[in-house]
């Protein structure tokens, strides 16, 4: 929708904190886009969210994750929520 108003947040998290804190944001259902950057602030992955995409779908996004989250000491997450 044109006229729906987003909003960011960002969560600085450890390495072993990212899967959780991702599971965390799919269950909240009014997420647009998570970026996950490493600790210099380089974008790692982009997760574009459509309205529909549960389960299966997230699988293989999950365990990409995992692979990234081993390799981060530190990260943030990029939240873009609709309103």
């Amino acid at each position: 929708m044109p006229d729906e108003k987003v909003h960011t947040e960002e969560f600085r998290i450890n390495g072993e904190e990212l899967i959780a804190k991702v599971k965390q944001l799919l269950h909240e259902g009014n997420v647009r886009r998570i970026i996950i950057k490493d600790k210099d602030g380089k974008t790692v992955m982009e997760i574009p969210l459509t309205i529909g995409v549960v389960g299966v779908l997230l699988a293989p996004t999950l365990a990409a994750i995992g692979a990234i989250a081993a390799l981060l000491t530190e990260a943030t997450v990029v939240v873009e929520k609709a309103e």
